[in-house]
């Protein structure tokens, strides 16, 4: 009777090396080129939600003026609804086979809205400030579907469409609030 190895098989003891060497590495068919550039791009993408999110809540607990009910639940509704992005996006960028943001400092460093320090801000500018923020999220957000759609990226795009539509959603519901005609 022939005996049975029971040695791995050689490109199975290579894949055993890879996984040691990098021990967060998800496996994936998307490839090592859309790993790398999907992974950089929803990494940037989740730090400006970090940075919209914060925005949001700043201006969400610093309302004032004869709107304040109004505005104020507005802004809790659009924060949670950001803040809801957060983690699907970093799970998305471990799917892919990535590793994600890891600090605040990370997050300064990567996102490229603009934070608002400001001491006071009137409900007419935070309005207005959040609604071309969620304009450029949108845009961020088609960039990055565009790159999805090169890799073949299905999941990642599907995801996309539908925060695109909350952001879309955000700006229109900002816009109209902060009309004065």
């Amino acid at each position: 009777m022939a005996s049975k190895s029971k040695s791995k098989p050689k490109a199975d003891l290579t894949k055993a090396k890879e996984i040691r060497k990098a021990p967060l590495t998800t496996p994936t068919a998307l490839g090592a080129d859309a790993r790398r550039d999907i992974t950089a791009e929803l990494n940037t993408l989740l730090a400006d939600f970090f940075a919209l999110y914060v925005k949001t809540k700043n201006f969400h607990w610093h309302m004032s003026g004869p709107y304040f009910r109004d505005y104020h639940l507005l802004l809790d509704e659009q924060s949670d609804e950001i803040y809801a992005t957060l983690d699907p996006i970093a799970e998305r960028v471990r799917k892919v086979g990535g590793t994600t943001l890891r600090s605040a400092g990370h997050i300064t460093r990567l996102q490229r809205l603009s934070d608002n320090d400001a001491d006071f801000v009137t409900p007419a500018d935070m309005l207005a400030e959040l609604k071309d923020d969620n304009t450029r999220m949108a845009a961020f957000m088609r960039e990055t579907h565009e790159l999805c759609d090169q890799y073949g990226d299905v999941a990642t795009a599907s995801l996309l469409e539908n925060w695109i539509d909350e952001a879309e959603r955000r700006v229109w519901f900002l816009f109209e609030s902060g009309r004065t005609n």
